[in-house]
């Protein structure tokens, strides 16, 4: 009896951990490029609602582009980034939320 309560505690959390929220893999990945957790935990709140997993995922992967130095990245250095993925969409959800973020709005 023993082993399936295990086995199926053991799949809750698997299956937990496998599904972190969209937005905290966007925190972490904006953390990772370079910007400030306090405003990458904004920006990603803001952002997440807002764009489409496929886009989530396509800025995710920012956080391991070469150019980003964490110690010296800007929202303009990303932003930068950000335009070289060639979706207008995230583009300008990303600005906006920067902007939003920044201001305390």
């Amino acid at each position: 009896m023993a082993f399936p309560a295990r086995a199926s505690a053991l799949l809750a959390v698997c299956l937990l951990a496998a599904c972190a929220s969209p937005e905290r893999q966007l925190r972490t990945g904006l953390i990772d490029a370079g910007l400030p957790p306090a405003l990458s935990s904004c920006m990603a709140h803001d952002m997440t609602p807002r764009l489409s997993v496929t886009q989530l995922m396509r800025l995710k992967s920012l956080s391991r582009v070469g150019d980003l130095d964490p110690m010296t990245t800007s929202v303009e250095r990303l932003l930068h980034q950000v335009r070289a993925l060639r979706d207008p969409e995230i583009l300008l959800v990303t600005s906006k939320a920067a902007a939003r973020c920044a201001l305390g709005l």
